[in-house]
């Protein structure tokens, strides 16, 4: 068994942590028969996408190597919670997703808040960028920033709505980061980095979990 391998990065000015981890998981290849086997509904919450839930094993067998890839790279705590996790698969066409879902998004405003994503296809390489907001420099959203960068966003985009999934630099966003999906691999980061899926104009938006772009999306509390 390939014992997973942890590299962490900063990202842009602000220097925000990035861990990815190889070969998170000892058994890539149940967890895609799980999916297989779980039933998809329409997700929540802005994901273009549908979402099953997980193994109720999953978060036992991989708590150990989770925590320690978290370690100190996002400050001292002494607590993990699991808030919300689900086997996700995008499945929105560009030209059908809400102009919300076009721009980078932030999941929570707290720093005490850790997205993962768990990547399980072998064939989609679509992963996930994060960006800096040109207008206001801004590349995490906390309560304090959140008024004016949604007001600022919400004139830009009126005045030209984007279109489709975003994937690197545009008018409004600059990329400063990207994490390619890799089958088995996961990332760690803080919710409030502005980011998105990098979906490519011609990805395969099925949502068979043995075709589409499969992944684990979970969302966690450190404390």
């Amino acid at each position: 068994m390939t014992r997973p391998t942890i590299l962490a990065q900063r990202l842009g000015q602000e220097g925000e942590p990035l861990v990815v981890i190889d070969d998170f998981a000892a058994d890539p290849d149940g967890l895609r028969q799980a999916a297989a086997a779980a039933t998809f509904e329409a997700a929540g919450h802005f994901y273009p996408g549908v979402r099953a839930p997980l193994p109720e094993s999953y978060f036992r067998d991989h708590f150990p190597v989770i925590a320690q890839a978290l370690g100190r790279r996002f400050g001292p705590h002494r607590q993990i919670g699991v808030i919300d996790a689900s086997f996700s698969i995008v499945t929105a066409r560009p030209d059908a997703l809400d102009v919300r879902q076009r721009v980078p998004h932030v999941d929570a405003y707290g720093r005490d808040r850790i997205a993962m994503v768990h990547y399980l296809s072998p064939a989609h390489r679509d992963g996930t960028a994060f960006f800096r907001h040109r207008a206001t420099g801004f590349e995490t959203i906390d309560d304090a920033r959140a008024p004016a960068f949604f007001d600022r966003l919400q004139g830009e985009v009126a005045a030209a709505p984007p279109e489709g999934y975003i994937l690197g630099d545009t008018p409004l966003f600059e990329r400063i980061g990207m994490a390619e999906a890799r089958y088995n691999r996961a990332i760690l980061y803080r919710s409030q980095l502005l980011h998105s899926g990098a979906i490519a104009p011609d990805a395969i938006l099925s949502s068979d979990p043995a075709i589409g772009r499969l992944t684990v999306t979970a969302f966690l509390s450190i404390g």
